[in-house]
């Protein structure tokens, strides 16, 4: 069932909508695990901000996900580079993943999938997908506090103190998501304008 959902994903050309490199984007602000609002727009001022994009605490890829970036968290830091992570649970949702994969990096909650919509990576599950979802006790409208069935496609965006996307990685697979070396490198390259 999954093979065949990502294939509809692929099929359904979300990738090729999605913000790109080249896009700029400006005028974010998501509350963190905290519920505190963060902006978008303030974090690039001191340097590129790397945005991951992740389906939630429940998803194990994510949480694989989240744990390497803090491994490379030290290095993103040397090069002045801010790192969120963002899913569409609620603040307490992103706050339980954050302490249970002890992230020291931003996390913040886009319930109203603003941001989501903003980088053009939502998609609606579907029927057979919600189905499934509820036999493993998986309620998203729940999670997500927005009763919606809604998730983003894994991405990752690295943006430079314009707001300008130099780096994406969007892919309808879950389990594909975009290796820390391409995105270090992205970040040197920004750095070495």
């Amino acid at each position: 069932m999954m093979e065949g959902a990502i294939s509809d994903l692929k099929i359904s050309g979300i990738e090729s909508s999605a913000k790109k490199v080249g896009d700029r984007i400006s005028g974010l602000s998501l509350p963190d695990a905290s519920g505190k609002i963060v902006s978008v727009d303030q974090l690039i001022v001191s340097g590129p901000v790397i945005a991951i994009f992740y389906r939630g605490g429940w998803c194990p890829y994510c949480n694989l996900e989240l744990r390497a970036w803090q491994s490379h968290l030290d290095e993103l830091k040397k090069l002045g580079a801010t790192l969120v992570a963002i899913s569409p649970q609620t603040p307490d949702n992103s706050l339980s993943t954050k302490e249970k994969n002890e992230i020291a990096f931003t996390v913040l909650s886009d319930s109203d999938l603003v941001a989501t919509n903003l980088f053009g990576i939502a998609f609606t599950l579907s029927p057979e997908l919600v189905e499934l979802y509820g036999k493993i006790g998986n309620n998203l409208p729940e999670v997500n506090g927005n009763g919606k069935w809604i998730l983003p496609i894994p991405a990752t965006f690295v943006m430079d103190q314009g707001g300008v996307i130099q780096y994406a990685h969007v892919e309808a697979d879950y389990r594909d998501r975009a290796e820390p070396s391409d995105v270090l490198d992205a970040v040197k390259a920004i750095k070495s304008r």
